[in-house]
């Protein structure tokens, strides 16, 4: 992680180079953005002797000019131009100019939820909040389906159900005003999600829903919550969803645990060692520091599953799942983050947090650092980051951006792989994996996160397979 002072907070538009940037990983031949350079013009020398002589000599130096004028201008051009379309931008977004490049990132209000649901962890009785009535309902076991349930593990962001069941009423004790919320039928039998509010249930029975990660601990949360370039040391627990992915006794790469079996990572991590033994890979949870590792610890990677489209030129679907051969034991240090609920939006400006291993000085990238580090950074809007001044186009539907223009804060080699994570009132969520950018804590050049959001139903399909 980099932080205040790495960097002036002038950039200059003029060094833009639409292609893809250094990996955040620390690999022993990272890729480098190429750069353009420009050589020095050697002084004028007095070739014209006489008026024709300067006239010609002009000509051929107006010709010369153009020339050189215009193959610059494709060689600025054309790279932009073959860069994958960004994607769709939100309503109510403007054109950003370079000189509005510099402006900061406002955070826009997001629309409420209609229906919210949750999970009691000491019952598993499944919860419904129906809008505008603030009071949280206990679902009744009408209309229900296993499919529901899975899809309301999904929407909650863990991977799948584990199990459910209908509860009798007369099992449990409950308050003379408890309210209940009922799953209507639409037209023709097929159940919709409208819930609405009953004073009681029909069958005298209400639902009871286990989800992946819900059988140790909630998702999310941080129980003994309490730098990367201008980041901070953190305390064991903080970030209990963190990760460390060891090839040998290296570190090589972040992760994020998803449940017991499951930590997602980046594809260009795996794909920069494919050739390595499998069982050279070792998973850490619930570690702060690296001197802390002793041989043969951590968990073994069983399987390796990058995304089948990633694209290893311009780092697109930029993820990929690792397998554990042995769960993780749960605990108030390791613990699973939550996936984005489905269609949940995260506005621009919203303040997140980058937590990684990697260099803490971009001036200095021999070593990563021992102690896990992390930083707050605003999520960017991509047409902000596919603009002139920044990334000229480079980020695909499958990127986000989030840092500072002035470079104060980044991700850097050796954070790869980890996760961006944003709250959602007191749960947190997995918005983003650490991918790449162009250098540590540039000015204009914040860091590029693959979007967890557009990779959720390869990540629930992929952990039901497997």
């Amino acid at each position: 992680m980099m932080l205040d002072g790495q960097a002036s907070v002038e950039a200059q538009c003029a060094e833009e180079d639409p292609g893809p940037g250094v990996f955040r990983a620390e690999l022993e031949d990272p890729l480098q953005r190429p750069k353009a350079h420009q050589q020095p013009t050697p002084q004028a020398r007095r070739w014209c002797s006489g008026w024709r002589g300067c006239a010609v000599l002009g000509a051929l130096g107006l010709l010369a000019g153009a020339s050189v004028g215009s193959w610059l201008l494709v060689l600025y051009l054309w790279p932009a131009a073959l860069q994958p379309t960004p994607g769709t931008l939100q309503d109510g977004e403007m054109t950003l100019s370079c000189s509005e490049a510099s402006s900061e990132e406002v955070q826009l209000p997001s629309l409420p939820r209609t229906v919210s649901f949750r999970i009691k962890p000491e019952t598993f009785l499944l919860e419904v909040q129906v809008m505008p009535q603030l009071d949280w309902l206990l679902a009744c076991h009408e209309g229900w389906s296993s499919a529901l349930g899975v899809q309301i593990c999904q929407s909650l962001g863990h991977l799948s159900l584990t199990h459910h069941k209908g509860v009798n009423l007369s099992d449990i004790k409950l308050s003379s005003s408890q309210e209940f919320a009922q799953l209507s039928s639409g037209p023709g039998g097929l159940p919709k999600e409208v819930w609405q509010p009953r004073d009681s249930c029909t069958s005298g029975r209400i639902v009871s829903l286990k989800c992946s990660a819900l059988l140790f601990a909630e998702c999310g949360a941080r129980p003994l919550a309490s730098r990367i370039v201008g980041g901070q040391a953190v305390a064991p627990g903080r970030w209990p969803w963190q990760a460390s992915v060891v090839l040998g006794f290296r570190h090589t790469c972040g992760g994020s645990v998803l449940g017991p079996h499951w930590v997602v990572t980046a594809a260009h991590c795996m794909h920069s060692f494919r050739l390595a033994r499998l069982s050279s890979w070792r998973v850490h949870a619930g570690l702060v520091s690296h001197s802390a590792i002793r041989p043969h610890q951590g968990a073994m990677v069983e399987r390796i599953i990058p995304h089948p489209l990633y694209n290893a030129q311009n780092h697109d679907y930029d993820v990929a799942l690792l397998r554990l051969r042995t769960p993780l034991n749960f605990s108030d240090t390791v613990g699973a983050v939550c996936l984005p609920a489905k269609d949940q939006e995260f506005p621009r400006g919203l303040r997140c947090w980058v937590s990684g291993w990697g260099h803490t000085d971009p001036g200095h990238t021999a070593h990563s650092s021992d102690t896990l580090q992390d930083t707050v950074v605003p999520l960017l809007s991509s047409q902000h980051c596919n603009s002139s001044c920044m990334y000229s186009g480079a980020l695909t539907p499958r990127m986000l951006c989030a840092g500072y223009l002035d470079g104060r804060a980044d991700a850097c080699q050796g954070d790869s792989g980890g996760p961006l994570v944003c709250a959602d009132g007191d749960i947190w969520r997995l918005v983003g994996v650490v991918s790449w950018g162009h250098g540590c804590a540039e000015p204009n050049h914040p860091g590029i996160y693959a979007k967890v959001a557009e990779f959720l139903d390869w990540i629930h399909s992929t952990a039901q397979v497997h």
